[in-house]
């Protein structure tokens, strides 16, 4: 049997086939890479683009309620101080309420000062747990809130809530009136609050989170 030999133009067009058949496989490669790497891109591009136009997560972050004024008139005005034991002489003496001589330490803090009566709102989300008329005291409302919140709105003239109404914060619950409590005192609101059952100065409260208030 005889050996054959290839010739030597055979062999080279064998290598130059070999390379342009390995230089193709790199190049494809390649091409398939960068391809990826576009779409990629483009996905992340879009994403981007998503947040971008304002479209917001499904996700929603609860918030801590904040407290806020029973009142949204500007010219509504401390009328009697709430009663601290530990406040200065001059607020203490603007505290004592005088009813038929006899003086009673303020247990909230009146709220008027203005010809004609006010809207009066709740303070929180909450819930009606009482509405009744007094006679010292006029109509009054109480809501129960979050953490052994309550709140107790006084001297009311007119009540547009009733007994288990489910109420938002900003709602309003009444107008300010008259009582016989403090008549000298014309359209006033007496708003009480109270945490765990104790008696605390409403402005200590007003603009903090409910997590915040102490007793």
């Amino acid at each position: 049997m005889k050996n054959r030999r290839l010739k030597k133009g055979v062999v080279y067009g064998i290598y130059i086939c070999i390379t342009f058949l390995v230089l193709g496989t790199i190049y494809y490669i390649d091409l398939s890479n960068k391809s990826l790497d576009k779409e990629k891109k483009d996905e992340y591009s879009y994403v981007t683009k998503l947040f971008d136009n304002g479209i917001k997560s499904v996700v929603n972050t609860p918030t801590t309620p904040t407290v806020i004024r029973p009142y949204i008139n500007n010219e509504v005005k401390i009328l009697k101080n709430f009663y601290d034991y530990k406040g200065e002489e001059k607020t203490q003496e603007n505290a004592i309420i005088n009813y038929e001589n006899t003086y009673m330490q303020n247990n909230g803090t009146i709220y008027g000062g203005i010809n004609d009566t006010f809207d009066v709102v709740t303070v929180l989300d909450g819930n009606v747990t009482s509405v009744k008329e007094d006679n010292l005291l006029g109509k009054v409302v109480t809501i129960a809130h979050e953490n052994n919140i309550i709140t107790t709105y006084q001297s009311l003239k007119e009540v547009t809530v009733k007994e288990g109404d489910q109420v938002t914060q900003g709602m309003v619950i009444g107008t300010a009136g008259e009582s016989n409590l403090e008549k000298n005192l014309g359209n006033h609101l007496l708003f009480e609050i109270t945490i765990n059952e104790a008696n605390i100065n409403p402005e200590t409260c007003f603009d903090k989170k409910i997590t915040e208030l102490n007793n």
